[in-house]
């Protein structure tokens, strides 16, 4: 195989001596664009590629790992039938395995890694209590504030009276409700649709509602409920129970034609009238203001009648102090129809519902209330609900 035809001859050493060796004539020629884009892809670094000349040996020759790129790169050496492939020369392979790090010790991720010494926590310094305070200036008398005079307002007052008022007073709904129906349009008066709050209407108008307004005020459901001893009635005490409670499927009487029993009936539902923690028996909860307005209403005449037990002896013309005679507060009670069923039980119908009436009543007379049970409000009865149950209000009745 001559020269020419081996690509890898001028890697080969050489057999003669560089001295020996024949100097080559060096052959010049125009550069041209060409070689010049070539010349750049082939180095891209931009520089001038240094001139290869043959590799001398020598015992202290550089190691291949500590070469530059500026430096030549040695022939490789083969043995005879033995093909080399030769090394790059754009730079220095450098190992594949990484450096071992520290151990506990954390990445730099945008700062460095040490953290700031802690500085050491020092005592509050406490004031000295010894000193004498300097004292303080003596107030200023400052001038009395002027009230502010009443607003007076120019012009005659409003004619007629609060839709919502006429609409409560007629029965048709409390006046929350009919807020609420007369800002969603559901309100007519005289066949127009009222949808302004606080509009005022003659009292003797027609007002009438829309089919929403019926459909709506038809979902609203009232229960009976038998309340036992230990259960607040209105909003919850501390350590007590509210009666609330008690309204779920397990607890109901179910009738014939009641509706299912839905989580959201217990949204708005509220207690017509109280009744105290010592007592128990018929306890109305309600969603429809109709309702509400009708027992505890100012001009309720709903009445609600009462199983008393009592324990001593009752004062002479005590029984006639109970039907009429007594006040609380300051304020005359309604009459009331009391009636002695034998020597440790009374009979009370009452027309109002003052906090602890009955019990504060018979202590006016010389007697104390053991217990104390409702079983009737207006024309509804407690009947046979058992101690913990509620049943809904059926439609064929009415307080």
């Amino acid at each position: 195989m001559s020269a020419s035809d081996d690509p890898w001859a001028k890697w080969r050493k050489p057999e003669a001596p560089a001295a020996e060796a024949e100097p080559k004539k060096e052959i010049r020629r125009e550069a041209t664009p060409q070689d010049d884009s070539r010349e750049k892809s082939e180095n891209p670094w931009g520089k001038a590629a240094p001139e290869k000349r043959p590799a001398k040996k020598s015992s202290d020759a550089v190691p291949a790992r500590a070469r530059r790129v500026e430096v030549p790169v040695a022939a490789p050496v083969s043995e005879p039938g033995e093909v080399t492939l030769p090394e790059g020369t754009l730079g220095v392979r450098r190992s594949a395995k990484p450096t071992p790090r520290a151990p506990n010790k954390l990445p730099l991720r945008g700062g460095s890694s040490l953290r700031k010494p802690i500085a050491p926590k020092v005592a509050p310094v406490l004031p000295d209590m010894t000193r004498e305070r300097p004292s303080r200036p003596a107030p200023v008398d400052r001038p009395a504030p002027v009230p502010r005079p009443p607003v007076v307002r120019e012009g005659p007052p409003p004619d007629g009276v609060r839709l919502s008022k006429v609409m409560s007073e007629r029965g048709m709904c409390s006046r929350r409700e009919a807020d609420l129906w007369i800002e969603r349009g559901w309100v007519f008066v005289d066949g127009e649709r009222v949808s302004e709050l606080g509009s005022r209407i003659d009292p003797n108008a027609e007002v009438a509602i829309s089919k929403e307004a019926k459909f709506d005020q038809a979902k609203q459901v009232t229960v009976l409920l038998n309340k036992p001893v230990g259960y607040v009635s209105g909003q919850p005490e501390p350590g007590f129970t509210p009666a609330i409670t008690l309204i779920t499927p397990d607890n109901q009487l179910r009738q014939s034609g009641d509706p299912e029993f839905k989580p959201w009936m217990l949204r708005s539902l509220a207690p017509a009238g109280r009744l105290d923690i010592d007592s128990t028996g018929l306890l109305v909860l309600t969603q429809d203001g109709r309702v509400a307005k009708k027992l505890i209403g100012d001009d309720s005449q709903a009445e609600k009648e009462y199983l008393v037990r009592v324990a001593g002896e009752m004062i002479k013309g005590g029984l006639d102090l109970l039907n009429h005679g007594l006040e609380l507060d300051g304020q005359a009670l309604k009459l009331a129809r009391v009636k002695q069923l034998n020597e440790d039980q009374l009979h009370f119908i009452l027309k109002e519902g003052k906090k602890r009436q009955i019990r504060r009543m018979c202590e006016l007379v010389g007697l104390r209330v053991i217990g104390l049970k409702r079983v009737r409000i207006g024309r509804v009865k407690l009947g046979d609900l058992e101690l913990g149950q509620w049943r809904f209000l059926r439609a064929d009745e009415a307080f």
